[in-house]
């Protein structure tokens, strides 16, 4: 764990070598520049170019005013502000407007905090800096004069000489990868730079070979960061590519590996599965980097990065099926063991709340728990509990402790369909009892089939129940099972409160029931993502009941109750991506 005096320490050397970095001579130009692959939103830039700024859940109403001008709402906020990200949905733009507004703000931060100072002179952000500056500078460089262009190379060598020498302060993962492709984008662009990037891309693959494992997957075991680690290595082949320089095969071999984990991880609406973090994955990101990974891989039978896929008709089902990340990878991660989502479709049905981050601490923390998962929850405890804090660029997070240790999972077929087994101890310790689950799906993806069991096996187990037994006067142990839903799913009790009828916008109806041994109730729940202004409205399903002997078991089951017709279905579109920017758009 990085100690205060750890952190402070790193914040200061940061800082040394930005003032640096920026009193040196910059670059003249561009020996070559790699094509612009970033994807931005159209309706994002369109609200950026008016001055309404949405970052990490805050909206700043600013028409008229630099946003350097302005005091950040948190450190999340000035992070996304100084990783220039905004540049893509600008862009996206490309209007007068939309370009006035980036080059204002690119060089009112040269301005403000090129001389090395601000929160923005992190190795992960720089790196973020450079690719965005590289892949608009035509954009951006319109219609400048001579000094200003004199200004924005300066810009530039500051920030990639400051790379060549804190790039090894990130911590490994993500951040990492995201400083070293900057530092590539450098040494293949700027003039002066060029010895600079055979060192960057020696770097990068070795953090290929140590920070992606041998099933494609990632420690921090977010879908949506793994997409990221990929586009961003194939952004590096690519421009690698284009000037004339091999890859080399520890990245081609990386890509060649997270392409077929990150199929499994989509749902059939295409988007990722939510966990850990991580969200859906910014709209088309995911097809344009397995588009340019080139592998048409599938993932062997199995699981991918710990996640169980069955998939059948129009119907996908991810498990979280693996202990959490644990150390500095679960910094982010979530208590979701045998958590799992369901879509339908292109539109999903069961679902977990998402990451609250962008909605300040307590939401960011109520979204870890195992409550906000489709998921068991025993006597109000999570599966696995938040502990220590750690660092995360300028963010404060616990890591996660007490976790799951064993979690036997196997998927198989079933007699007319498929299955996925799979267990956790997370609860043996505090309870005495293993959690499994089992989940069977119909072979033409109308009707899901399940069953949660908590038991006592070894005698330790079963006299550690007893004593919890003891001590709630044998009134059982109470636990919830809960099924999210997503929030454009319309659910009501039906069949005389045995019942719960769901109506998808795509026509579909679906009916969940369960065997009576829990008290079923629907009651309201919330869906977690970023881009909005607060969490959204939804509801959950719940089984209410209570543990009373050694051995539990709890059998529900969905099912589609009528096809959609092929010629009527999904004619309601979404209009999320417009709603999730305007400021005026009520998102509750």
């Amino acid at each position: 764990m990085l100690g205060p005096w750890r952190t402070r320490a790193t914040s200061l050397l940061n800082r040394y070598h930005a003032r640096r970095a920026a009193g040196a001579r910059g670059a003249a130009g561009f020996v070559s520049r790699p094509e612009p692959r970033t994807v931005g939103s159209l309706a994002r830039g369109r609200q950026l170019a008016a001055g309404n700024l949405l970052f990490a859940g805050h909206l700043v109403e600013a028409p008229g005013h630099l946003p350097w001008d302005l005091r950040a709402p948190d450190a999340a906020f000035s992070e996304e502000l100084h990783g220039f990200g905004w540049l893509d949905d600008l862009a996206a733009v490309g209007d007068a407007k939309a370009r006035r507004a980036a080059q204002d703000w690119v060089w009112g931060w040269q301005a403000r905090y090129g001389r090395g100072s601000g929160p923005g002179w992190t190795p992960d952000l720089a790196g973020r800096r450079i690719i965005r500056l590289v892949h608009h500078a035509l954009f951006l460089l319109s219609g400048r004069t001579p000094e200003q262009s004199a200004a924005f190379y300066r810009m530039l060598s500051a920030q990639a000489r400051f790379l060549s020498r804190r790039w090894r302060a990130t911590g490994p993962g993500l951040a990492r990868i995201e400083a070293l492709t900057g530092f590539l984008y450098a040494g293949l662009s700027i003039e002066g730079m060029e010895a600079e990037a055979e060192t960057a891309r020696a770097a990068l693959a070795r953090e290929c070979d140590t920070q992606v494992d041998a099933q494609g997957g990632i420690a921090t075991r977010s879908p949506e960061e793994l997409l990221e680690v990929l586009t961003l290595l194939t952004w590096a082949q690519s421009a690698l590519y284009e000037a004339d320089r091999r890859a080399g095969p520890e990245i081609a071999a990386a890509i060649d590996r997270i392409a077929p984990t990150l199929r499994a991880l989509r749902h059939a609406d295409g988007g990722l599965a939510r966990f850990h973090g991580g969200g859906r994955g910014l709209e088309g990101r995911l097809d344009q980097a397995l588009a340019s990974s080139g592998s048409r891989k599938r993932r062997p039978e199995g699981l991918a990065m710990g996640f169980a896929r069955l998939s059948a008709g129009r119907t996908s089902l991810i498990l979280d099926a693996a202990p959490p990340p644990g150390g500095r990878a679960s910094l982010n991660a979530h208590a979701s063991t045998l958590a799992f989502e369901l879509t339908s479709g292109r539109r999903p049905l069961v679902v977990n709340c998402g990451s609250g981050a962008v909605f300040g601490d307590a939401w960011r923390k109520a979204g870890r728990a195992t409550p906000s998962h489709s998921a068991l929850c025993l006597d109000g405890y999570s599966s696995a509990r938040l502990g220590a804090p750690g660092q995360i660029g300028a963010a404060q997070r616990e890591r996660l402790t007490d976790l799951p240790r064993e979690v036997p999972a196997e998927i198989s077929r079933a007699p007319d369909g498929l299955s996925v087994q799979a267990g956790h101890d997370g609860y043996v310790a505090t309870h005495g009892l293993t959690h499994a689950r089992t989940l069977e799906l119909t072979f033409d993806g109308r009707a899901l089939a399940g069953e949660d069991m908590l038991f006592a096996i070894e005698p330790a187990h079963k006299a550690l129940f007893d004593r919890r037994m003891d001590a709630v006067s044998l009134a059982g142990l109470p636990f919830q099972i809960r099924f999210h839903l997503h929030p454009e799913v319309d659910a009501e009790v039906d069949l005389g409160g045995t019942a719960v009828s769901m109506a998808l916008r795509s026509g579909e109806i679906w009916i969940f029931r369960h065997d009576g041994s829990a008290e079923m109730s629907l009651d309201p729940s919330v869906y977690l993502e970023k881009g909005r202004l607060r969490p959204r409205g939804a509801q959950q399903i719940v089984l209410s009941g209570r543990a009373m002997e050694y051995a539990t078991r709890v059998r529900w089951s969905l099912a589609k109750a009528q096809e959609t017709a092929t010629a009527i279905r999904d004619l309601v579109r979404d209009d999320e991506d417009d709603a999730s920017t305007d400021p005026n758009q009520d998102s509750s």
